[in-house]
């Protein structure tokens, strides 16, 4: 579980290092374009990562035994919410970074011994399962910022694999906030790069399956974009589903954050 942290901690600094760099660029008229999410400017997708970063890091800072001083989510999203969209992008840059050096500042022995109260779920979780939804959330928001500007942007692929394996183990139970299993009649198990998608009564991710029952032909990247509700045209260029499930039903499944 060690590797699999460092492996996280490795992809999420390189998500920051990728995006850092084009929103150094952004100019304002750019800053307001809408992002991959339909509801979202670039700005506010940025908000919505440095927000993160700015509450997600307390709980970490805490569990490795630094004083964080205490303050409501809804305060630090109101303040952000309120911010101008360059104020939004330069906050990103500043507390997006900050939760970086935190994590990389942690030892290899808190690598596998820290436990973190996010305070949301009902007890606290290793590090790795923290680690883990952060780098669902960048590689997901990442992608909804650089579609704006690159109609052929994909979620990194390095991320992707490092998702794929997190989804098989200490984030799987991600799974059932996002998907609908009620939306297919029947079973299916849906074979992709890297593993397989067994969807029945629940949904989870398995590193293989001996006959699926159905294939999705597409790298990883797509994969992890179904799952977040992001692979709808036109951004599902050569991607196919062949078996017992179309494209369409299993983006039923998944609609989306």
């Amino acid at each position: 579980m060690t590797e699999l942290v460092d492996r996280t901690i490795a992809a999420l600094r390189a998500e920051h290092d990728t995006l850092a760099a084009l929103v150094r660029t952004l100019t304002d008229d750019q800053l307001a374009t809408r992002s991959g999410a339909a509801d979202w400017t670039v700005a506010q997708a940025l908000s919505h990562l440095g927000s993160g970063a700015e509450i997600g890091r307390a709980p970490i800072a805490r569990a490795a035994g630094e004083e964080v001083a205490a303050e409501e989510n809804q305060t630090i999203w109101a303040r952000w919410d309120s911010s101008a969209p360059r104020k939004q992008a330069e906050g990103f840059l500043e507390h997006n970074a900050r939760w970086l050096e935190t994590v990389e500042a942690l030892s290899p022995e808190q690598h596998s011994s820290l436990t973190v109260d996010l305070g949301f779920l009902p007890e606290p979780v290793p590090l790795v399962t923290a680690l883990g939804m952060r780098l669902s959330e960048v590689a997901n928001h990442s992608w909804d910022v650089r579609v704006a500007f690159d109609p052929d942007a994909g979620v990194d692929a390095g991320s992707a694999a490092v998702l794929v394996d997190l989804l098989t183990g200490p984030v799987g139970f991600m799974l059932s906030f996002l998907a609908k299993p009620a939306e297919l009649a029947n079973p299916v198990t849906v074979a992709f790069p890297g593993g397989a998608l067994v969807i029945d009564d629940a949904v989870t991710v398995v590193d293989h399956a001996e006959a699926p029952s159905a294939t999705f032909d597409g790298p990883a990247e797509a994969f992890v974009r179904l799952l977040s509700g992001r692979l709808k045209a036109p951004f599902d260029r050569g991607v196919t589903v062949e078996g017992a499930v179309t494209l369409d039903e299993l983006r039923r499944v998944f609609p989306g954050f």
